[in-house]
This record gives C-alpha cells, sequence and structure tokens, in this order.
C-alpha cells in the first residue's frame, strides 16, 4: 500500500505544532512539559519508545507495533525540534543515501 502525500503532510504539520510548543510552551501541552524537563528525558523518552517497538515487533501485533512505532516517531520529532533540526533535513541525509 502505498503512503499518500496528504499522509505525509501530516508529519510536517506535526512537526510545526511541535515547533510551536518549542517556542511557545503551554502549561498544558505534554510537548512542552517533555521540551521543558530537557535533552536527557527527551533522549529517554526516545530510547523507551524504541524499545518499545522492537518488542512490539517479536509479539507480530500490528496494532501494538503501529502504535509504538507512532510514539517513537513522535518523540523523535520532539528530539528533533529541540535541537534545532528539520524533519527535510533527516528527509536529506535519506535522500543522498539512496542508490536507485
Amino acid at each position: 500500500m502505498n503512503v499518500s502525500t496528504s499522509e505525509l503532510d501530516f508529519l510536517t504539520t506535526l512537526e510545526t505544532i511541535i515547533d510551536d510548543r518549542l517556542n511557545n510552551p503551554a502549561e498544558e501541552s505534554y510537548t512542552s512539559s517533555l521540551i521543558a524537563r530537557g535533552p536527557k528525558r527527551v533522549a529517554q523518552k526516545i530510547g523507551e519508545e524504541a524499545v518499545e517497538v522492537a518488542l512490539a515487533s517479536v509479539s507480530g501485533d500490528r496494532e501494538e507495533i503501529t502504535n509504538e512505532a507512532a510514539d517513537l516517531i513522535f518523540h523523535l520529532l520532539v528530539l528533533l525540534s529541540s535541537q534545532g533540526i528539520k524533519l527535510a533535513d533527516v528527509t536529506s541525509v535519506l535522500e543522498s543515501r539512496h542508490v536507485g
């Protein structure tokens, strides 16, 4: 199944929302509170979510894998944003590695 452009566009929308939370913290925002706890906590969340994706893949439960992958991607976007790195920067690296 091919991923539609609109589905991929949501990643850039989410990146924009995360950037906004970084620049305009909101007390009720999980993203703002995570960023406020510092880079070490954001990095810990990446590690936790990566392990959860790996463990879910062992079980073979498609829904669990999908949910854990979504958590990992979200937290990765938070990490990238907090470091001033855009998803487009990562995409450029991936494109440069692609041998067609």
